[in-house]
């Protein structure tokens, strides 16, 4: 059992859990991430790890309500338990020095990006983060990133805060401007990490991406997370989850994600009835 140390509501739907794991943040690097399970029936999710410290013995999990189980695991309280978490996993992002490394974070994708800014920020890499959310309620960890980048730019969909548009135009106007830039690291939704590789492509600015595709047992035997770089079948939770992007197949991921949407919507209709009304509102934004 794993003890919540701490809930903290970041943005609508999305929370952050510090989680008691004392042998999991004694290994953690940036890259690794752990396989949740709430209960003896719970399904099993990957969550990246978004900050670990081994000295208090924890690790930290961002969580957003998007299907059963988050939305199961965002009605957790501190000092409950989690059932198991299960981890490192994963193969940690090889990281050095280099002279600009962007980090392009598309809504959720700012908590699996922040330990990897940090370690970069750490070494003397010059850090510049590009960081885009639907609307600035959801824009997270916005202070903690400014504390571990050189230079910070925001965009929303609907103009609310910093750049009116998609973060991807951000990164195609430093590369039109003629920014030498060493690597650009891209994590968010699918739609948005191929998008960050297409506007990268032309430039032959290397491009790593971080992709959580449908996972169950996270150590490689199952093979759901499969997918295809460079013409290879790869297995994402002990491949990866980081990947170059130029070889990523996008198009046979995203179609693979959408596979399970009518049962993981079932699922959830089940889950909600009876629970509070005002709780209802998360059943539109499942899958």
């Amino acid at each position: 059992m794993y003890r919540i140390v701490r809930k903290e509501v970041l943005a609508p739907r999305i929370k952050s859990f510090l989680i008691e794991a004392p042998e999991i943040a004694a290994k953690a690097k940036p890259g690794h991430f752990v396989v949740v399970r709430l209960d003896e029936k719970g399904e099993r999710i990957p969550l990246t790890i978004a900050d670990y410290d081994a000295a208090s013995g924890t690790i930290e999990l961002v969580v957003q309500e998007v299907g059963r189980t988050t939305y199961q695991m965002g009605m957790l309280e501190a000092g409950q338990y989690i059932q198991d978490v299960v981890g490192p996993l994963g193969t940690p992002m090889h990281i050095e020095k280099v002279d600009c490394v962007v980090f392009v974070a598309g809504g959720l994708g700012v908590a699996p990006i922040y330990p990897k800014a940090r370690r970069h920020y750490e070494i003397g890499s010059r850090v510049v983060s590009l960081i885009g959310a639907q609307n600035k309620d959801l824009l997270i960890m916005r202070d903690r990133m400014e504390k571990v980048s050189h230079e910070v730019r925001y965009s929303t969909d609907d103009g609310s805060f910093g750049h009116h548009g998609f973060v991807t135009e951000l990164l195609k106007e430093m590369l039109d401007s003629g920014a030498k830039i060493s690597e650009v690291v891209a994590v968010g939704p699918l739609v948005m990490m191929r998008a960050a590789c297409r506007v990268t492509e032309p430039f032959g600015v290397k491009t790593i991406v971080s992709l959580n595709p449908i996972m169950v047992d996270g150590t490689g035997m199952c093979g759901s997370c499969r997918v295809t770089v460079g013409g290879e079948t790869k297995f994402s939770c002990v491949d990866g989850p980081a990947f170059d992007g130029h070889k990523v197949d996008f198009g046979e991921l995203i179609a693979r994600q959408n596979r399970f949407l009518a049962e993981e919507r079932l699922a959830m209709e089940h889950f909600t009835r009876g629970i509070a009304p005002e709780r209802e509102e998360c059943r539109c934004h499942q899958g």
